[in-house]
């Protein structure tokens, strides 16, 4: 079977380089003839565990291809999807011209049926879209050559992609014909066989169960941050408190971690979005407002605590370091992260930041410069620091050596804003620690 995936981004890449995996032929297209030109040497633009790995295989195995041109391709494929960008307008809406860019140059050259997929996060509708635009150039052709417009949209985890996408806990199709049901069945065989729930639904409702999939994780996370900030002020334990209700079977134990914020390419787009769509169909969505609302204040509360701690004698000139940079661990991606709140509230502060994050570093330079000191490890990153702030909870930072940790810093000043640290070790070694929800 022979499929294009135009989009060499997290989403495109990933999915194109697993199928390939499953015995699919795969051409993924980008624009971006650097990018290109960078697959094929072996070379990928993303960080995510194990995928370099099945990326040279597949390439060595022939069944993985790259190029800059859709429309060369396009007579070999039964499938075409499209995973480009969508990001946020100003408005919070989401920009949809590059899918629909990606429709224009089908309609313009496809010679024979295909299915025409979108696997990016699009608000409800865009298939419609799809369609019109497709059909908008093919009767600039004079031809009339049937296709099919198809929603598949993705459920990776940053970190864990290859197995969400290997074993997935379903696979939501939208379709809206027996024929493009047919063709994605036989694409998703693989996935039947090891008795993977493929769920087949209508184009609307399989678009917008992305967006409500993402807005449902973000809310849980938003209630249990505003649940912590409340058990500091009335002397609650968030951690038992989290126990307590997630151990209700009706609730479960899953993001219900209270922290400093969620950030990261999908949650704070998805909720803008489909708050947007909302708008723009004049019903208010209110409970993913205020969503959004205590995540914005949550990013900040690091700063806060840091505030009260030294407010005799303000933060002017204090060392700060951070650990982590990324928006979560196991990925070098900084789109909407804690970290860039808390670099940016820091210096202007007057603080000096020294940081460390074992994958994001040289993307934390590429977006900041050399605004901040970049360490060579943790241990590098307290030198002489008045206080420690714990932004992302990488594996490597759970565990560290106190007693090196306290005669390297300045202060011994902890604030932990994952709540990974033991607090009864970290007192026993004589530190100040301050966390999210105690």
């Amino acid at each position: 079977m022979n499929i294009a995936i135009v989009g060499t981004g997290y989403v495109g890449l990933v999915s194109g380089t697993c199928f390939a995996e499953t015995g699919v032929n795969v051409t993924c297209v980008d624009v971006d003839a650097k990018k290109i030109e960078r697959l094929q040497q072996g070379e990928l633009p993303i960080y995510e565990p194990g995928l370099d790995q099945l990326v040279t295989k597949n390439v060595k195995a022939g069944r993985l291809k790259f190029t800059t041109d859709l429309a060369s391709v396009l007579d070999e494929q039964e499938i075409v999807f499209s995973a480009v960008g969508t990001p946020p307008d100003e408005d919070g809406s989401a920009d949809l011209s590059y899918v629909l860019q990606v429709a224009k140059t089908i309609g313009e050259h496809m010679t024979h049926y295909l299915v025409v997929v979108t696997k990016s996060t699009v608000p409800v509708g865009t298939a419609r879209k799809v369609r019109a635009t497709i059909e908008a150039e093919l009767n600039k052709r004079g031809v009339d050559i049937p296709f099919d417009v198809a929603s598949n949209p993705e459920f990776l985890k940053e970190g864990n992609a290859i197995k969400d996408f290997m074993s997935p806990d379903r696979v939501v199709v939208g379709v809206e014909s027996e024929k493009a049901k047919k063709t994605l069945t036989k694409l998703y065989k693989p996935f039947l066989i090891n008795n993977f729930r493929v769920i087949f639904m209508d184009i609307p409702s399989a678009e917008m169960t992305k967006y409500a999939a993402n807005s449902m994780l973000a809310t849980r996370i938003s209630f249990m941050n505003d649940i912590a900030n409340l058990c500091e002020r009335v002397g609650a334990d968030v951690n038992m408190v989290r126990a307590g209700i997630g151990a209700d079977t009706r609730i479960g134990r899953k993001f219900l971690y209270a922290g400093c914020g969620y950030g990261g390419s999908c949650f704070p787009k998805d909720v803008k979005a489909l708050i947007k769509t909302a708008d723009q169909h004049g019903y208010s969505m209110e409970v993913l407002k205020a969503v959004e609302r205590v995540n914005e204040r949550q990013k900040g509360i690091l700063f806060e605590k840091l505030q009260h701690v030294f407010k005799d004698e303000g933060l002017q000139g204090k060392t700060v370091a951070l650990w982590g940079l990324s928006f979560k661990p196991e990925t070098d991606d900084m789109r909407e992260s804690t970290a860039l709140v808390m670099i940016d509230k820091l210096l202007k502060a007057g603080c000096h930041v020294r940081a460390y994050d074992p994958i994001a570093m040289d993307e934390c330079k590429r977006r900041l410069g050399d605004s901040i000191v970049y360490c060579r490890d943790m241990y590098d990153a307290v030198l002489d620091a008045d206080a420690l702030l714990l932004i992302t909870e990488w594996k490597e930072f759970r565990l560290p050596t106190w007693g090196v940790i306290k005669k390297a810093m300045r202060r011994p000043i902890v604030i932990d804003g994952r709540n990974i640290f033991d607090v009864e070790e970290l007192e026993e070694n004589e530190f100040t620690y301050h966390c999210i929800g105690k």
